[in-house]
């Protein structure tokens, strides 16, 4: 499938796109690194989890969702999901490579470089946690350190609901977190980009000298970089974001976690 050419590509869309709204962590990095975009958020309520869908059905629904988006124009897709990423970013760009696609990964190289006690906890979803492409990337980077991979059943879940509660959200979190730091861990990776919505709660659980990284940044520089050399980096345009959902969702949730209203469209795929 061609990108459309009715009109330039550089002011075609880059959608986001995550199971929920998790990725929102995502987009406000890649809204903060390139501020004349406009922008797509897609999120796939009507699959949500990504983490109980088998990899093969989370295969098919990306393909299905971007060849829908591109008959639509978008010129770039991020995959704001670990999970997304590690089932289906290989097959996406080798069924559609005149598109962008960039995806999110653990960062265990970083975290390996920063570890003071040798171990690096990982939360995660259960599913990247047993993917191929996860654990090639502690064989990888992990430089003699000890990393633990700690699957985290129902925050994914906690985050949708928009509880703002933060005794229940460190409830949530508690259980995983002491069990990486018995094993020694002073450094979190958040594996899953849901996880930085608990980020409060995760750092009182586990206290001041425990370091904790994400991936918003280090994606939206990629992001900046693969459409620069591509000369498609939008040139004196307005910038736009709109947001879409697969299913009915709550415009709260995604509201209270932006700090500004939001209109959700359904998108019927």
């Amino acid at each position: 499938m061609n990108l459309p050419t009715n009109k330039s590509v550089c002011t075609l869309p880059i959608a986001v796109f995550d199971s929920g709204v998790g990725g929102l962590s995502i987009l406000r990095a890649i809204v903060k690194r390139l501020p004349h975009e406009a922008l797509l958020y897609v999120a796939d309520n009507a699959y949500l989890p990504y983490g109980a869908r088998s990899q093969h059905e989370i295969q098919q629904r990306l393909q299905t969702i971007t060849a829908h988006l591109l008959t639509r124009g978008i010129k770039a897709l991020v995959l704001a999901c670990n999970t997304a990423t590690a089932a289906a970013i290989d097959p996406l760009r080798e069924g559609f490579p005149e598109l962008i696609v960039v995806g999110v990964e653990p960062a265990i190289k970083p975290a390996c470089t920063l570890t003071r006690s040798g171990v690096v906890g990982v939360l995660a979803t259960e599913h990247t946690v047993a993917s191929a492409r996860f654990q090639r990337l502690i064989e990888q980077h992990a430089h003699g350190a000890t990393v633990i991979a700690q699957g985290c059943p129902g925050w994914v879940e906690f985050v949708e609901t928009g509880n703002p509660d933060p005794h229940a959200a460190e409830d949530c979190v508690r259980p995983q977190i002491e069990t990486l730091l018995t094993a020694g861990a002073d450094v979190l990776v958040l594996g899953c980009t849901h996880y930085p919505s608990l980020e409060p709660a995760i750092r009182a659980v586990a206290g001041p000298h425990v370091t904790l990284i994400e991936t918003g940044a280090p994606v939206a520089r990629q992001l900046h970089r693969l459409l620069e050399e591509k000369d498609l980096l939008a040139q004196h345009t307005q910038p736009s974001l709109e947001f879409f959902t697969t299913a009915p969702g709550k415009a709260e949730v995604f509201g209270h976690l932006l700090g500004e209203k939001v209109s959700l469209k359904i998108l019927a795929i």
